[in-house]
């Protein structure tokens, strides 16, 4: 293993935010918990990681995207040339950067990336972010990685359960503490209950529907609502004017959730990995909307805030205006209620993630070479066994 002072770790993922958010709070912990660290992230040249690892001061060196194809076709027969073209990518990497170890958050990038590592047995060390695990880190964790998960329910190899590496800018935050100037911020009556609606950066239709159609019993119950479209996704009234109803204002992009999750009494969102666990974490009161394609992993996300009282859950195709008449107009109006919420989803939430997963990255470090390779595999310098 190098030096203390020249360790290098290499984070592999990328393709999403939540996959390219936790990578990033694994990389600032490991640089406070070990000052002059070497970091290098590695994604795809198409990934959103392109823009946002850079941005955030972290290095990054890309390799072929490979995706595994569901049923079969021509993509499927071409798979192991591609694949073997990233795997050998991966070890270029891997061995320019003098890697001690890895560390997977999952994505198309990751696979590869795990098969080069265990050939050169730099240990590996995984976080899954969703409840159902995604093929990538699966393929890891049979690889011999060291797996963390988001998700208690979570079951992948032998893992343990440190929650979601996120911003310290939210799991710092005191939500009491900062709601004043998070409404101040946000343009919100600092009296008045405040629903705030999202649907992440790209913003969900569904859910933009039925709160442009409810906005008037919102406003009728005395509820302000932050309607928080996505970009290119504003709404409008039947004239193509922008939205206009007391109480309601809306916005593409709110730069900062925290400020988001300080100035609402309920947040209402898809149930992205993510969001369940931030929510969870500053403690804020959630009805969550999953997304309704897919493999149902967003309805797993939330069913442990569900279960615990903290958060309520209605499929999509459910929810309408007159869900919302039932169910969110009653609940903004009993602070009771919310203050209960509010408590359970504390209780479930885990503030310290980033500092698990650094932990769990030098403890791997520490232990270069511990797992068993096949014989004649070489180590991460070139040197058979």
């Amino acid at each position: 293993m190098n030096t203390e002072s020249s360790l290098s770790v290499v984070l592999a993922g990328g393709g999403t935010a939540g996959h390219i958010s936790p990578l990033l709070a694994i990389a600032n912990a490991l640089r406070e918990a070990r000052p002059g660290v070497r970091l290098l992230a590695v994604g795809t040249p198409a990934g959103m990681e392109a823009r946002l690892v850079p941005a955030a001061g972290v290095d990054l060196a890309t390799i072929s995207r490979v995706p595994f194809p569901r049923r079969p076709s021509m993509d499927l027969l071409r798979l192991p040339g591609r694949l073997a073209g990233a795997v050998k990518q991966a070890g270029v990497i891997l061995d320019d950067a003098h890697a001690d170890v890895l560390v997977g958050v999952g994505g198309y990038v990751c696979t590869p990336m795990y098969l080069a590592a265990r050939c050169r047995r730099i240990p590996i060390v995984i976080h899954e972010a969703n409840t159902r695990p995604g093929l990538a880190n699966r393929v890891g964790a049979l690889l011999g990685g060291r797996v963390a998960v988001a998700f208690a329910a979570t079951r992948l190899g032998g893992s343990r359960h440190v929650g979601m590496p996120m911003r310290k800018e939210i799991s710092g935050l005191d939500r009491a503490a900062a709601r004043s100037a998070a409404r101040e911020a946000l343009g919100l009556d600092p009296d008045r209950p405040a629903l705030i609606v999202t649907g992440g950066s790209s913003g969900a239709q569904s859910i933009n529907r039925t709160i442009a159609a409810s906005v008037g019993l919102l406003a009728e119950a005395g509820i302000q609502t932050l309607h928080i479209t996505g970009r290119g996704k504003a709404v409008h009234d039947a004239d193509g004017k922008p939205l206009t109803a007391p109480g309601y204002q809306q916005r593409e992009y709110v730069d900062g959730m925290e400020t988001v999750y300080a100035a609402a009494d309920l947040l209402l969102a898809r149930s992205g990995a993510a969001t369940v666990c931030e929510v969870a974490a500053v403690g804020l009161p959630a009805v969550f909307v999953p997304l309704p394609i897919g493999n149902g992993e967003q309805a797993l996300n939330a069913a442990g805030l569900v279960d615990a009282g903290a958060a309520l859950l209605v499929e999509d195709r459910l929810f309408s205006p007159d869900w919302v008449r039932a169910n969110i107009i009653p609940l903004l109006q009993d602070p009771g209620r919310l203050a209960r919420m509010a408590d359970a989803a504390e209780h479930l939430g885990i503030r310290d993630a980033d500092r698990r997963m650094a932990d769990l990255v030098l403890g791997a470090a520490a232990s270069d070479g511990a797992r068993p390779a096949p014989a004649g595999t070489p180590d991460k310098h070139g040197r058979k066994r």
